[in-house]
């Protein structure tokens, strides 16, 4: 069984030791409309023999920027896709906007969350354009109308449509094709955002350059979002609240500070403060 673990309060930002914490999601200081909420929910692959996902719990606020962090395997990528639906849960509640995802229509689900990932999953043989109106097209809109909204988006995104618009995917650079991923994930304008580690595969230097833009784009359009990763630097980036996933329990919720201030197992422990371990013996070396 696995318990769900309660952040505490403080501000910023010394790791001190592990010292058990209280089980329990804690209170927030602020009352915000929850958005998406998992209760008890259970995932397994091979019939219960192991569980993928394990008795998980936690909300996500309005305009809040939820980060899934943990190490390969842990659960990250099966609770996005519970979320809209790609996986079915085994046991538990999971709700989108206070109602039951299984009492939902799964593609109508799917419409009102914006889902982008480390693959990209751009088409090679549409253009830029046809690839970030792919779900307007579903949804119904016009070619005119969805033209138009996939120009908007490439803005958006800071990729000029005059230039890009009519490019194939394959001419892109990699940055380039994940923020076309971006702008797909946004062209519904979908109340939610699944991102799973979309940043994932690409060099430093253009990771920071999306993460601040990522940042800033969010901060204007005020969507929910649920971002996956096994990056500590971009989950602290990034986050509001970090949710510590392990062999598919939660381990610790809570803000950034709570989480480096307070860690509540051992896990969270070790996984803040192996990687200042590691930089502090390569400057020794050096």
């Amino acid at each position: 069984m696995c318990r769900r673990q309660a952040p505490s309060s403080p501000t910023i930002i010394a790791i001190k030791p592990f010292r058990p914490g209280p089980t329990g999601v804690g209170p927030s200081c602020t009352e915000k409309k929850t958005m998406i909420r998992l209760r008890n929910v259970c995932k397994s692959f091979d019939g219960e023999q192991n569980l993928a996902v394990r008795h998980l719990s936690f909300s996500v606020e309005d305009g809040e920027i939820l980060v899934l962090l943990g190490t390969s395997g842990c659960g990250k990528t099966t609770t996005l896709k519970m979320i809209n639906r790609l996986i079915e849960p085994d046991s538990g509640l999971i709700e989108v906007d206070g109602v039951n995802i299984l009492e939902r229509n799964p593609q109508e689900l799917r419409r009102t969350i914006g889902y982008a990932f480390q693959g990209i999953g751009l088409f090679p043989h549409m253009t830029v354009a046809d690839n970030v109106a792919v779900v307007l097209r579903l949804c119904g809109k016009n070619r005119r109308e969805r033209r138009k909204r996939a120009e908007e988006m490439l803005e958006l995104v800071a990729l000029d449509p005059r230039r890009y618009a009519d490019s194939y995917p394959d001419h892109l650079s990699g940055g380039q094709q994940q923020r076309v991923g971006v702008a797909r994930a946004l062209a519904a304008d979908p109340k939610y955002l699944l991102m799973d580690e979309p940043f994932g595969a690409l060099d430093a230097l253009t990771r920071d350059t999306l993460q601040k833009e990522f940042l800033a784009l969010t901060g204007k359009l005020r969507k929910t979002v649920i971002f996956v990763t096994h990056d500590i630097l971009e989950a602290l980036a990034l986050a509001d609240r970090i949710a510590v996933m392990h062999e598919g329990r939660l381990e610790q919720i809570g803000s950034k500070a709570e989480i480096l201030r307070q860690p509540e197992t051992a896990f969270v422990q070790d996984l803040f403060a192996k990687p200042i371990r590691q930089l502090q013996n390569l400057v020794e070396q050096y």
